[in-house]
């Protein structure tokens, strides 16, 4: 799948939008990484942004296409040296801020690169006045829109 690109799915369209794995030199190392846009009949259009960090190209899906559900991947992960490879916090807040209906916030707590809590999310959301806005699930948790 190319970039931009729209490809039938399942009776509507997946797009593949860019993302960028990382801030800095270190995403050269990350490799490519697509997010998708995904708009189904009858269904909440979702965009699972990937292992990204805001970019022009995350900012367009969310102001632009503006999807139902939004996923955003929300540990701030990180190797040993460098910096993240995910959105921080600064950038987590931006994308819930603009993300025009419900977030999920996903890759917490899960690897021992990923030092964002929930608990440190749920704070900085709750100061922002963002909490309402976004779902953070435990782990096995389901959800249902």
């Amino acid at each position: 799948m190319n970039y931009w690109d729209s490809q039938g799915y399942l009776g509507g369209e997946i797009i593949g939008i860019p993302a960028k794995h990382g801030y800095g030199w270190v995403s050269g190392l990350m490799g490519k990484v697509m997010g998708f846009y995904i708009n189904l009949p009858s269904s909440p259009s979702i965009y699972i942004s990937a292992d990204t960090i805001f970019t022009n190209h995350v900012d367009k899906v969310l102001t632009e296409f503006k999807p139902d559900i939004t996923i955003v991947a929300s540990g701030s992960a990180r190797l040993d040296i460098g910096k993240e490879l995910l959105m921080n916090l600064d950038d987590i807040v931006k994308f819930v801020e603009k993300s025009p209906k419900k977030v999920i916030a996903n890759h917490l707590e899960a690897l021992n690169h990923c030092p964002t809590t929930r608990k440190q999310l749920k704070e900085v959301l709750t100061k922002k006045g963002l909490l309402n806005k976004i779902n953070i699930p435990i782990d096995g948790e389901i959800m249902e829109f």
